[in-house]
């Protein structure tokens, strides 16, 4: 397998960012309750599903809500404690935890459902990432990748963070961390291929979105 690896040069999600990613994407329950329910549709009741870099919790909350049994991975300690504070506050149980994509805290076989959003451009072990998702998932589960492509026109970032309803100081913010950091660190759809494929998983069927793709994969 390949050792594909990239330094990390985005904001580090801890303290005070955490906390400000936490309250911008609260902006996104829509979108996160709309993913949660299509991931429901698909996994067996009160099944097994493992989030890698779940943030402040928001999908995994989600999901748990609707019956399924949530586990999530994420290297920041801030998200974990937010994540947790955040699960609390709905009253559901998830099981969040810190560890890294590439080596997770996770036993094999163990999930029946595998899903990271919005996190896999950062990562600095992409390939190591990908792999770990297929090993803890059970024979027969699949895996859903969701993230920014690099070919993304700003046109459509900028539609996508007006409407997230905050303010003008927030929205020119977060264009200008799309801009000058997200993008540079997203992938264009041939790379997201050949790093799946490189990772294990076979016929790896990669839908590309207005601002991203969704990879979903079967073991």
């Amino acid at each position: 397998m390949a050792t594909t690896m990239k330094a990390y040069k985005g904001m580090g999600m801890e303290g005070g960012i955490a906390r400000w990613y936490d309250r911008t994407t609260r902006k996104d329950m829509p979108e996160f309750r709309a993913l949660a329910a299509r991931i429901a549709a698909i996994v067996p009741p009160a099944g097994a599903v493992l989030e890698v870099a779940p943030g402040p919790g928001f999908l995994s909350i989600e999901m748990a809500r609707r019956g399924l049994n949530v586990r999530a991975v994420d290297i920041s300690a801030t998200f974990v404690e937010i994540a947790k504070r955040n699960a609390a506050a709905e009253g559901v149980q998830v099981q969040f935890q810190q560890g890294n994509a590439s080596a997770l805290p996770v036993e094999s076989s163990s999930a029946d459902f595998v899903v990271c959003r919005a996190a896999f451009k950062n990562f600095s072990e992409p390939i190591k990432a990908l792999a770990e998702m297929r090993r803890v998932l059970r024979p027969g589960g699949a895996a859903l990748l969701i993230d920014l492509r690099r070919d993304v026109r700003m046109s459509e970032i900028r539609r996508y963070v007006d409407g997230l309803g905050v303010s003008w100081l927030n929205r020119f913010f977060v264009r200008f961390v799309f801009r000058n950091m997200l993008i540079k660190r997203a992938y264009m759809l041939d790379e997201i291929r050949r790093m799946v494929i490189e990772a294990d998983w076979s016929e790896p069927r990669i839908e590309s979105s207005t601002v991203g793709f969704e990879a979903w994969m079967k073991r």
